[in-house]
This record gives C-alpha cells, structure tokens and sequence, in this order.
C-alpha cells in the first residue's frame, strides 16, 4: 500500500486510522530518515487507540508505554542501539508480541539479529520517505486499516 502525506496532520491522520483499526498483537515496524514523520504517525496511532497522554520520541529512553486508551501503546526506538548485543540486551523480544500494540522506530536495525527475531508475529512494514520538505510518500504492507 502506498500513501502520500501533504503534511504531519495528514501523517497523523493516517495512523488515526490505523489506531482506529488495530487489533491487540499488532507491531508496526517503522523505518524512515530523521524527521519523516515517524513520530508523528505514532501521535496518531495512540489518537485512534484512545490515548490521551502526550506521545514523544523514545530516543534516550528506548521505550515509552501509553496506557489508558482501547489497547495499551509500546512506542520503542531503536536508533541510539547499534549492535545485534545491544538490541537483545535492551529485552526487546517482549514487545514483538505485545500486549496491546507496539511501534518501533528504526526497526531495520532488528534485521541483524535473523529472520527468526520476530518470532510467531509479523510485523507491519512501514517506510516512510521524505519527498519535499512537507511531503512524505508511506509505503506499508496492508493489515486491513
């Protein structure tokens, strides 16, 4: 599936939909340059869960957990973990099957731990790439939202 974002509202807009739609289990696996709209996707996401806390990027804190919407909101960020050691070190594994739904950001650098790190879930491929500077093209695969 393919979408182009005119703006971070529309950005959010679709993962409103997304949030609006998600099932408990679901990952989504971002990946997308620094300031394509990563974050921004997940404000929407936690929006349509029925979040109400302020979302913001995990950076230095690796993962953030959102509670009190439909289903609970792991928002992970990988970017700061360079080494297939450190990822696995982080305790990651318990957010590929999750209880509510997870997001993490950066989630090519999970590649280097193997085809089987994922587990009995798949997730939801996201890419989103930087058009211009307020236009984003989303690629993801369809998971029916």
């Amino acid at each position: 599936m393919e979408f182009i974002s005119h703006s971070p509202a529309e950005t959010e807009a679709l993962g409103e939909r997304w949030g609006r739609a998600a099932k408990h289990g679901l990952v989504l696996a971002l990946s997308g340059d620094l300031g394509a709209g990563k974050t921004q996707l997940v404000k929407g996401l936690a929006r349509g869960l029925d979040v109400t806390a302020r979302v913001h990027s995990p950076t230095f804190t690796l993962v953030n957990e959102y509670g009190g919407g439909r289903l609970k909101l792991f928002h992970l960020d990988l970017y700061r973990l360079e080494t297939p050691a450190q990822i696995l070190s982080a305790g990651i594994e318990e957010f590929l099957l999750p209880d509510g739904v997870a997001v993490i950001e950066w989630a090519e650098r999970i590649s280097g731990l193997g085809p089987g790190v994922w587990g009995l879930g798949k997730p939801v491929q996201v890419k989103i790439a930087i058009v211009s500077e307020t236009e984003r093209k989303i690629i993801y695969d369809d998971f029916g939202a």
